[in-house]
């Protein structure tokens, strides 16, 4: 018994170091506050995919009652052991992926154009930020020809389950 519970407690001090570290990037001031903004990188370079609504969630979780525009770590701890622990908001695996960009292409090209992503990905669903698309497009698309060749492009979206 004793042993699980020292490697239960090894891995909890691992991620609370990963989360520890990742939120020290954006402590600018380091008080021991980010600025709320920032929150989504953090929890995204720690691995996790929450979609806008429930990072919106995440967040007001640990905001103060009033509002500052800053999270404090001693909040943001808590929480984010707690998702890293329940390995909440996984990335979606590159098949299913790969299975999605097919449905957006059925003449199976095995590419779409840069203004069809576009289409897709502003206007349905949750559609993506002005600044989200760029980045995106910034990534995907080959300047050449102006198409996205979506299984190179999965190659690199895949985060490595750590």
């Amino acid at each position: 018994m004793a042993e699980e519970k020292d490697n239960a407690e090894a891995v909890v001090g691992e991620i609370q170091k990963k989360i520890k570290d990742a939120f020290e990037v954006f402590d600018l001031e380091t008080n021991n506050t980010v600025d709320v903004r920032e929150i989504g990188t953090i929890i995204r370079s720690l691995g996790c995919c929450p979609s806008e609504g429930e990072l919106h969630d995440l967040i007001a979780e640990v905001e103060e009652d009033e509002p500052t525009g800053y999270i404090h770590w001693e909040k943001f701890l808590p929480m984010m052991t707690k998702v890293l622990m329940e390995k909440r908001y996984r990335p979606i695996p590159e098949d299913i992926l790969l299975r999605a960009f097919e449905v957006l292409d059925p003449s199976k090209r095995g590419h779409l154009t840069k203004e069809e992503l576009v289409k897709f990905m502003t206007e349905e669903g949750e559609p993506f930020t002005q600044e989200e698309m760029e980045e995106m497009l910034s990534a995907a698309v080959d300047p050449d020809s102006n198409i996205i060749n979506y299984k190179d492009y999965l190659a690199m979206m895949v985060v490595e389950d750590n």
